[in-house]
């Protein structure tokens, strides 16, 4: 096999992350469209093939439910600490995308390898899910934030636990590009041992 490696180099280099602010929320995305990308998320390496990597898709309706949950819940648990901004934030921004998936990690019972490895392995599958948005002219965003490391949350997306909420990515049309980052040189994240 042999593919056209400029538009590989090309794709690889023209992935960003674009933010919910960035997105025109009036534009839906095709429900096929983010199953291809969930079935390129798929595809990624992972070791034994377990596939640990579980999805939870909110378009639609489900966007709301989504931000009630996370925005609900982070008042509770923050009480006092309560930030208006960020419940705000917690409420809204799931309504700007088109989707939002969130990235779940379960784990395996027999714990056959590290759980390092299981969570790199649905990271490969968002570096996947990154790439396709990208090609599909579409933005995408991993963020942590929110109800991520929450204990609480996770009965919620169907999680043991021993499973991982990894965070959300967001997916939705462009309305304002990321620009380039630049990139440190190769020169100083390399060492050749020959």
């Amino acid at each position: 096999m042999s593919f056209p490696i400029d538009d590989i180099n090309r794709l690889i280099r023209e992935r960003r992350s674009v933010f919910p602010k960035q997105y025109d929320p009036n534009t839906s995305v095709d429900e096929a469209v983010i199953k291809q990308v969930l079935e390129n998320a798929t595809w990624a390496p992972s070791h034994g093939n377990l596939q640990p990597w579980k999805f939870v898709v909110f378009t639609g309706d489900g966007r709301q439910k989504l931000a009630e949950f996370q925005s609900e819940l982070y008042k509770t648990e923050a009480g006092d600490n309560c930030k208006p901004a960020t419940y705000e934030g917690l409420r809204a921004n799931p309504l700007k995308a088109a989707a939002v998936i969130a990235l779940c990690l379960k784990r395996d019972p027999n714990k056959k390898f590290p759980e390092i490895e299981e969570i790199a392995a649905v990271s490969a599958a968002v570096q996947n899910m990154y790439l396709t948005v990208t090609a599909y002219g579409l933005g995408g965003y991993w963020t942590t934030g929110g109800v991520t490391y929450k204990e609480s949350a996770k009965s919620f997306f169907g999680l043991g636990p021993d499973d991982t909420l990894m965070g959300f990515f967001y997916i939705g049309a462009v309305a304002a590009p990321s620009p380039a980052k630049e990139r440190a040189p190769l020169e100083e994240k390399i060492e050749w041992v020959r």
